[in-house]
């Protein structure tokens, strides 16, 4: 036989896990290629078919803990279009939850969502809502819930950040970011608890704190945006002891800083800044939004279902200093 390397290929499997190592092998008095497994056990599946619902044969392969899997769930989840909330609702979506995005204006969404799911072959809607309006958060909800039929996993992501020396703050911008990262957050969680506590098997929520709840960011100033996040890590905290023993699980996941398009945009006409940003972070760079998705995916599953109250930061190390 004859091991042809242009034909090696990873191949994913029904719950993302992925065979490596994995060589087409062409018999030498055959037309067809077939695959070989390093462990000598073959599969008789020709490359140009090959299929996990097609073979008759057991291989073996490394696959990710079935507790893992959101296969059959509904997720939620608020600001999911872009940033860190895009890499989000695509993880959710990759690991099996079909997927409602909240979004406040970016009308793009409805054809992001559509992307999403295509890719995935997972249903995903988008859902305009002004989260500052409890009223029509509660209406949106709602809606999400009678088209689904259910809510398993919310994610409350939306947010927004600003800062400024704390006495000459804009106090409507005080109140604009308190209104979104606070307010916002308790209404969406208010809104689905609502559904998820009638529910059988409850549900997950994951809040988006931030180590600004724990730390004083610097150099630059931003006491409204650190005093929201700490406000989000013990609202997180009161309703993870509040629904414990109602089957929903509370938890935050808390980044450092992230290379979002914003933070990208930012640190282009502030290089100085970015430099100590990175300069104060152990691992000497900035995080990738896509570094929060094993987070989320983690919380949203079953493989934390012993886990309420709880923070996972993602920060690089920052923390540790």
């Amino acid at each position: 036989m004859v091991v042809s390397p242009t034909c090696r290929r990873t191949t994913y499997g029904l719950m993302g896990g992925r065979m490596e190592n994995v060589y087409a092998v062409q018999p030498e008095t055959a037309d067809q290629d077939w695959y070989k497994f390093k462990d000598d056990k073959f599969a008789a599946i020709p490359c140009s078919s090959f299929s996990l619902y097609q073979t008759q044969f057991k291989v073996n392969m490394a696959t990710s803990l079935p507790e893992f899997s959101l296969q059959g769930k509904i997720a939620v989840i608020t600001g999911g279009a872009r940033g860190i909330g895009l890499e989000m609702s695509k993880a959710l979506a990759e690991a099996g939850a079909d997927v409602a995005m909240m979004y406040v204006s970016n009308d793009a969404t409805h054809d992001t969502a559509a992307e999403i799911g295509k890719k995935f072959n997972k249903t995903v809607k988008a859902y305009k809502c002004e989260l500052t309006n409890v009223d029509q958060v509660r209406e949106v909800i709602d809606k999400i819930h009678s088209d689904f039929g259910r809510i398993d996993i919310f994610v409350a992501n939306a947010g927004v950040s600003e800062g400024g020396a704390a006495e000459d703050l804009d106090i409507n911008v005080w109140h604009r970011v308190m209104d979104v990262n606070v307010n916002g957050c308790f209404y969406t969680i208010q809104a689905v608890a609502r559904h998820m506590l009638k529910q059988p098997n409850g549900g997950s929520i994951i809040t988006l704190s931030s180590i600004s709840a724990s730390i004083v960011n610097r150099p630059q100033f931003q006491v409204v945006y650190n005093t929201s996040k700490a406000a989000v890590g013990m609202m997180t905290k009161c309703l993870a002891a509040e629904w414990a023993t109602r089957k929903i699980r509370v938890n935050a996941i808390s980044p450092g800083y992230m290379m979002t398009d914003m933070v990208t945009k930012y640190i282009a006409n502030n290089k100085e800044l970015g430099d100590q940003w990175v300069e104060h972070t152990p691992m000497k760079r900035i995080g990738d939004p896509k570094e929060l998705r094993g987070a989320v995916v983690f919380l949203a599953s079953d493989a934390a279902s012993y886990m309420t109250g709880s923070e996972i930061v993602v920060d690089g190390g920052y923390l540790v200093y």
